[in-house]
């Protein structure tokens, strides 16, 4: 063998990198374990989790589905319908719910948004510390308590009816908190090199985070009002302290009657004869379908709104 051949053999040697230590190439068996262990117990949580879900839904689907293959469901009210008697349908409730959830979000998806951009925008000092602060008292208060609270206002302040209004005034504390913490985490993940840049081009702030940033974030903003409405149509002790329940079509909010599902579902709750029974069932599927459905309409719509890349 020749000298050039022994030095580029001794330089081959000298780069090629060190061989791996036992204790790195070795899997340890202890660590093999306890990921085994963390598997096993993520999947049995998640199972766990399923099991009361998919309990209610397959209780809710049975019980009550068979109402919603009718058509007279869709088309008649509960008006003249007995408790002994079959038929009638849900339609004046389903009108109800919509209306008291269209009118509670035309008051606070506006108030919900443009306190969450200016408290991501603009928010320093102490205005913005009380406002998040009030907005965190909001979040926790029960449905019960703002309801309770409108009553005193609205009822014992004001001498005025109980009106479907005063329900919608009452859900409106419920849902502003939500609007406000999603959209304000929604705000938050924009990147600060879009604002950045937009001021570079001479863009106005105000202009910015109408054309900039909350076209960015109009998807997760959708998503958290779809979940605030999703709170508010399931809610029934506004709807029992401020909206008497009837049976027939009342779409005018100062009508002093509410016919809404929740309370539908409240009326016939305590009855133990079939028919009112399917009825129940038939009320609380019809809400779950509904809330289904609002859930599918917000992602198309947060699909076709989002920024195009």
């Amino acid at each position: 063998m020749s000298a050039a051949d022994l030095t580029a053999g001794a330089t081959l040697k000298a780069t090629r990198p060190p061989a791996p230590e036992a204790g790195f190439n070795h899997r340890s068996r202890a660590r093999a374990v306890r990921n085994h262990v963390a598997r096993v117990v993520m999947w049995a949580s998640f199972a766990i989790a399923m099991v009361p879900l998919v309990w209610i839904l397959w209780s809710v689907v049975t019980k009550g589905g068979a109402l919603l293959l009718d058509s007279e469901w869709w088309t008649h009210s509960q008006r003249g319908i007995t408790n002994r008697m079959v038929g009638g349908g849900a339609v004046h409730a389903i009108e109800g719910t919509l209306i008291e959830a269209l009118a509670t979000a035309l008051m606070a998806v506006p108030v919900g948004v443009m306190t969450a951009i200016y408290l991501v925008e603009y928010g320093r000092g102490r205005l913005a510390s009380v406002v998040s602060f009030t907005v965190d008292i909001l979040t926790g208060i029960p449905s019960i308590v703002a309801a309770l609270f409108i009553y005193a206002v609205w009822v014992t302040t004001f001498g005025f009816q109980r009106v479907g209004f005063a329900v919608c005034l009452a859900l409106v504390l419920l849902m502003i908190p939500v609007i406000v913490r999603s959209t304000e985490e929604m705000l938050k993940l924009v990147p600060n090199d879009l604002r950045e840049a937009s001021y570079a081009l001479g863009v106005p702030k105000w202009k910015t985070i109408a054309q900039v940033v909350v076209p960015t974030a109009f998807s997760g903003i959708v998503t958290g009002i779809l979940l605030g409405l999703a709170r508010i149509m399931g809610e029934t002790a506004p709807l029992l302290i401020l909206g008497p329940y009837t049976k027939d079509i009342a779409t005018d909010l100062f009508g002093g009657l509410v016919p809404t599902l929740p309370t539908m579902i409240n009326q016939d709750r305590t009855e133990v004869l079939q028919p009112a029974v399917d009825r129940v069932w038939g009320a609380a599927m019809t809400l779950i379908l509904l809330i289904l459905l609002l859930n599918i309409a917000g992602r198309l719509v947060s699909r076709l709104g989002a920024p195009k890349t």
